[in-house]
């Protein structure tokens, strides 16, 4: 490190010339993921103690279909009015405040005592957990330059593999220590309160306003931001851009398309993936979750591996039109691949190799995150986000319904199967589709 003396009134002092720049944004990134990792888990929850819970509350199976699905009501209602208060006010405090908010209502679910107040609080909870990726995606746009968001995309949505994989030991686990289904609730969401205190602390201020963040690092973020804006305003049309813009792009609707297939595969895999090895494997529920923690494990490694590939190969000077449509090709095509070929598997270990082939590929879509903030205007980051998420929740809603109908009309899952495999090939379609160096609104391509 290189330093130099300097006197002022007499006075020598002594300062650092070339001060290593810290790694803080990073820190908040993998503080984050903890935070998405328990969101899933959260979701995840009820899934795993809605046996216990029809039991004890004597509920009707329809009325269980009808409470696993309802957290998707509120979630996928919540994206765009998310996305809108992201870009008003401060993005951690909106993060941390939802992270408290569900984590409250996650325990308050503990102590309901019938299918009303259980419904009511799901859809409670899907509202509250909404503005947490639209709030992440706008701090991408704070913190990383474009060249470090393919990395801090994945690392954030990797807390969904990651989060389906480890649920059910964790609930599992919660379920013995505190002696059923209430306990388990409620330490859900004392644990989401204190992991949110805990990310608070390493998010809260922003670039400039964080004290870890030295001024070599501060600095290195202003500049990339700069440069960023800079060349936006050179592309920039001077037209002041409204909603009928973004709806009017091919951009914003091949982004929502692709963010819609992403999820009806993992929604798909999520919520019917257990049923199918039981159903066409025989497994019985031990060996369905050590299953589920490898396949989605591996969607956990699949999706840093893709980031990590992206940014540098980005940072060796590729195309950012070249690495995401090829990324996210492959991404789609892999998929496609893995699930036709797991319809044609004969074994326990095939089905497992393929979907977590399927899972590792299909999670480099995680990459869609750092499309809001490559192709809106950064007053509408968390906007476009919430919309994205929003046409991917969708596919959350109605991908369990119809895949059950599927399975119940034709008694196999083949064509179920065949939905994921059309999916896989729309997401890689509509994603060689967007201009990744175009951000709606400007005359010419701002990113190489």
């Amino acid at each position: 490190m290189a330093r130099g003396n300097v006197n002022l009134n007499g006075q020598e002092l002594r300062i650092d010339l070339a001060a290593k720049p810290t790694n803080i944004r990073w820190r908040v990134f993998f503080m984050l993921l903890m935070l998405v990792t328990i969101n899933y888990v959260d979701r995840a929850v009820l899934s795993i103690a809605m046996p216990a819970i029809q039991k004890d509350l004597n509920l009707d199976p329809a009325i269980v279909g009808l409470i696993l699905s309802s957290f998707f009501w509120g979630y996928a209602l919540m994206q765009i009015p998310s996305g809108w208060i992201v870009d008003r006010y401060r993005p951690e405090k909106v993060v941390f405040g939802a992270a408290i908010g569900w984590g409250i209502v996650q325990a308050l679910t503990g102590f309901i005592s019938g299918a009303k107040l259980l419904l009511f609080l799901r859809v409670l909870l899907g509202l509250t957990e909404a503005p947490v990726m639209p709030g992440c995606s706008k701090l991408q746009s704070i913190w990383l330059s474009s060249k470090e968001r393919g990395r801090g995309a994945t690392i954030i949505d990797s807390g969904a593999p990651l989060g389906t994989a480890v649920g059910g030991p964790i609930i599992v686990g919660f379920m013995a220590w505190f002696g059923g289904w209430r306990g388990a609730l409620i330490g859900a969401g004392i644990l989401t309160i204190v992991i949110a205190f805990l990310v608070w602390r390493v998010i809260k201020g922003g670039p400039d306003g964080n004290s870890k963040v030295n001024e070599a690092e501060r600095e290195y973020i202003r500049k990339a931001l700069e440069e960023e804006y800079e060349e936006h305003k050179r592309n920039a049309t001077g037209v002041k851009i409204s909603a009928k813009d973004y709806v009017r792009a091919r951009n914003f609707w091949c982004m929502c398309l692709g963010w819609f297939s992403f999820n009806t595969v993992f929604y798909g895999l999520m919520t019917w993936g257990p049923s199918y090895l039981a159903a066409t494997q025989n497994l019985d529920i031990k060996s369905i979750g050590s299953s589920i923690l490898i396949i989605f494990g591996s969607g956990f490694v699949g999706e840093l591996i893709g980031g990590w590939i992206t940014d540098k190969w980005r940072e060796k000077g590729g195309n950012y039109n070249t690495v995401m449509r090829t990324m996210l090709s492959i991404a789609g095509l892999m998929t496609a691949l893995s699930i036709f070929l797991l319809s044609k598997s004969t074994s326990v270990t095939m089905a497992i190799t393929t979907l977590s082939f399927a899972l590792f590929f299909l999670r480099w879509g995680g990459l869609y995150w750092s499309v809001p903030a490559a192709i809106s205007q950064r007053e509408h980051i968390g906007t476009v986000g919430g919309c994205m998420n929003f046409a991917g929740n969708i596919a959350g809603v109605i991908t369990p319904i119809y895949i059950g109908l599927i399975v119940s009309t034709t008694g196999s899952y083949f064509l179920a199967l065949m939905v994921f495999v059309f999916a896989g090939l729309l997401l890689a379609t509509v994603s060689s589709l967007i201009n990744y160096n175009k951000k709606i609104g400007s005359s010419n391509s701002s990113v190489n």
